[in-house]
């Protein structure tokens, strides 16, 4: 799921009772504890409240109004949906856009921290900003990060006179060294984020560079070139017969903070124009250029996977930190399944092209490929290695910080968070001599293996 940002009015449903329970469907009313993610959730009177938890603090989060049975939304326009399961002390909440649930069990009352004022001061939020990271950040092992190391390092810099540019400027010095483009520090207009490093970040800028590279070059002798989804998605026909998708990311189809509803209208009707009957009987082979991606919707990226399969598969299993104390514990996997769409479907020979500014959803629409029945090859450079949804977390001092505390697993139990998907196919992306001699390596290979295809590639 992509980080949000509130920028619509919140809803006036406040004072709107809760619905009566009935003997088959019990009330979600009352006070919830999520399996993993550090949080405490309040839903009494319509009123949905997020309690983000630690052992040293509670901090109110997010806060959603009731406007149907079982769903809230938020001031952004973001919908939950909250389900009992199998009796009243267990419930599941789900975000559109997002894959699996999020389970939940009712717990008697808000935690003692979360009835009491917070901590104030620079100290409190440096420690909020610490325990957040160490009790939900999945992978210091994998990156060879000592936290306990770093908050040895750095609190005693910080004191009662440290201003907030200050602790930012600490926070940054923190995370700097995981070049986790899923961890970012917030304040107020500024953040600060790191990408793997050889590695750039899909900006709207690098984008429209792009494509307006790859129209005049690769699509120069195209037909039927069309632009999708307020122009994040590209069709184009190939003189060889082959076919050319361009997705630019997971959402903004429907505009920004149109509802999750909207970008689902908006993409089948770029899925039924492009996957026509017609087309898909035609096709020869297929490009999806996923090369800069910002992200966006896992949910999405499933959406358009059912469009190349006529057999149901596992997509890939989802898992999340569950114990403060042990970072090898977790959740449950949930699997996520890709399941044929109705209607016109295409399933011959992709070429997926992959890069570092392949970002999130970008990764999870390509690790849904992987096990694709039929034959799918990966073209181009590494994606970027940002996988998990990203929690925001607020701090006492106003601040935010955001991290990842998610896997995305393979059927055979892979991760690929940090180095990212490999090609199968190493070949440059959008480099400054690619550029200057007109060159798109990765295409043309990619036309290549679609011609002379005679098998899936390992």
């Amino acid at each position: 799921m992509r980080i949000v940002t509130a920028t619509a009015a919140a809803l006036a449903l406040a004072g709107q009772a809760a619905p009566a329970a009935t003997a088959h469907q019990p009330t979600t009313d009352g006070i919830w504890r999520m399996d993993g993610y550090g949080t405490v959730l309040s839903i009494r009177n319509g009123t949905f409240q997020e309690y983000q938890t630690t052992p040293v603090s509670c901090l109110k989060g997010d806060s959603a109004q009731r406007t149907g049975p079982g769903t809230y939304t938020m001031p952004d326009g973001t919908v939950l949906t909250v389900r009992t399961q199998g009796g009243r002390d267990r419930a599941s909440m789900r975000v559109d856009g997002s894959v699996g649930d999020r389970n939940l069990r009712r717990i008697p009352e808000l935690p003692d921290a979360c009835t009491r004022p917070a901590p104030k001061g620079p100290l409190a939020a440096f420690d909020v900003f610490w325990q957040s990271f160490e009790e939900n950040y999945p992978f210091f092992s994998a990156k060879g990060i000592d936290w306990h190391a770093v908050r040895d390092q750095y609190r005693p810099r910080v004191h009662a006179g440290t201003t907030r540019d200050e602790l930012y400027a600490v926070f940054s010095e923190m995370v700097r060294p995981l070049h986790d483009a899923h961890v970012a520090v917030q304040n107020g207009d500024r953040v600060f984020a790191r990408v793997r490093p050889g590695t750039v970040v899909p900006t709207e800028e690098l984008d429209a560079k792009v494509k307006k590279f790859i129209v005049a070059r690769d699509l120069e002798n195209a037909r039927n070139v069309r632009d999708f989804a307020n122009g994040r998605i590209t069709y184009a026909d190939l003189p060889g017969g082959q076919g050319y998708l361009r997705i630019s990311g997971f959402g903004g189809y429907a505009g920004d903070g149109a509802p999750y509803a909207a970008q689902m209208a908006e993409l089948d009707k770029a899925l039924d124009t492009v996957f026509s009957r017609e087309r898909t009987q035609r096709l020869k082979g297929l490009v999806i250029d996923l090369r800069i991606n910002g992200g966006g919707s896992d949910a999405l990226g499933i959406h358009i996977a059912e469009r190349l399969t006529d057999t149901s598969y596992l997509a890939y299993s989802k898992r999340a930190r569950n114990d403060p104390a042990d970072p090898t514990r977790h959740t449950r996997p949930q699997p996520a399944y890709v399941t044929p769409a109705q209607g016109p479907r295409y399933t011959g020979p992709v070429a997926v092209l992959t890069g570092g500014s392949t970002f999130s959803a970008g990764e999870t629409f390509t690790q849904a490929l992987m096990d694709r029945p039929g034959q799918t090859a990966r073209i181009g450079q590494p994606t970027q290695g940002v996988f998990s949804d990203v929690m925001s977390r607020k701090l006492p001092n106003g601040m935010s910080a955001w991290l990842p505390n998610e896997e995305f697993l393979t059927r055979a139990g892979r991760t690929f968070d940090g180095t990212g998907i490999p090609p199968h196919l190493e070949e440059p992306v959008f480099t400054k001599k690619e550029f200057d001699k007109k060159r798109d390596s990765a295409f043309d290979t990619a036309l290549n293996v679609l011609r002379n295809y005679d098998g899936p590639m390992s």
